[in-house]
């Protein structure tokens, strides 16, 4: 088979550790072609979207990852399926992405995640359907709201809608003398909305990243513990992740959404569960492919790659 994979540029790619040179590579042991597409290539044209797709040759060298071949243009339809799996900001560029890629299913082309289903579910926001597994939560864009918040819960976690890695996330006590200025510049002076929960003493075990493939559960979690001093375990924060078994909580949480994703196209989600509690679910590139495998010997990459052929097969 044809696997086209959307990614951030090559050049850039940390492939020690990412998860998607882990999907390529084990789609290229298998005898499958890869080939690579930038985003920024996509376009309409003659009726179908076609992009600027490189054929890879992909290594275990982690410095020497890859060999590619010169760009050609070529319709989505000459794949077996179409991995997006370029990194946020999720931004209106972003947005138009799914677009594109939403004609192109639409003419039959294989599409992972669902393009629809990656543009209606929020990372930050899709967890308010779950009510019964998330700690209490508040989104708004009134300062008055989230003070009042604050005050009541008296330990917050406050984040942007729009954030990946730990970016712009907030820890902000009743007392916090700062508390102020925190809530004023991240909804920009009431404009924009922004979620806040109540703070998790369980991040100190770690924000344990769970990941669903094709509507099975991975058997491991990435515990990602914040560092000394940190309340956010994320590894762009500089957690240090530590696989493990789930818990009983875990399977919970993770078996109940994980048909419910699958039936909505997200071959791929990967939950954040915080103590007992769901955080976020990711859909637009979940990682930590490698650490979990790398600690425990089980290939998340292979059990992607039977995703995928099972859904080009059906």
């Amino acid at each position: 088979m044809k696997f086209a994979f959307i990614l951030d540029p090559l050049d850039h790619i940390k492939a020690y550790k990412d998860s998607s040179v882990a999907m390529m590579r084990e789609a290229q042991a298998r005898g499958h072609e890869v080939w690579a597409i930038m985003r920024p290539s996509l376009a309409w044209r003659a009726g179908a979207v076609h992009a600027a797709a490189s054929r890879l040759v992909v290594r275990e060298d982690h410095l020497d990852w890859f060999e590619a071949s010169v760009p050609e243009d070529a319709p989505l339809g000459a794949f077996d399926a179409v991995v997006m799996r370029q990194d946020p900001p999720f931004d209106m560029e972003y947005v138009a992405a799914t677009w594109l890629l939403e004609r192109a299913q639409a003419g039959g082309v294989r599409v992972f995640n669902d393009p629809r289903a990656v543009r209606d579910t929020s990372e930050k926001l899709a967890i308010l359907e779950f009510p019964r597994l998330i700690p209490e939560t508040l989104v708004a864009r009134e300062p008055e709201a989230l003070q009042a918040f604050i005050e009541t819960v008296g330990d917050a976690i406050l984040k942007p809608l729009d954030g990946m890695g730990g970016s712009q996330v907030f820890r902000v006590r009743r007392d916090d003398p700062n508390r102020n200025v925190i809530v004023e510049t991240l909804t920009a002076h009431g404009v924009r909305t922004i979620m806040a929960q109540c703070f998790l003493p369980a991040i100190a075990q770690g924000d344990k990243r769970i990941l669903l493939i094709g509507g099975e559960v991975v058997p491991f979690a990435l515990a990602r513990i914040p560092k000394p001093g940190e309340t956010r375990g994320n590894l762009a924060a500089g957690g240090t992740g530590v696989a493990q078994p789930l818990g009983a909580r875990d399977k919970e949480i993770a078996g109940h959404l994980a048909p419910i994703l699958h039936a909505r196209g997200l071959l791929l989600a990967g939950i954040d569960v915080i103590g007992d509690c769901l955080t976020e679910i990711n859909v637009t590139s979940p990682t930590c492919f490698v650490e979990i495998t790398q600690q425990t010997a089980f290939n998340v990459a292979g059990l992607f790659i039977d995703a995928l052929e099972r859904a080009c097969a059906a």
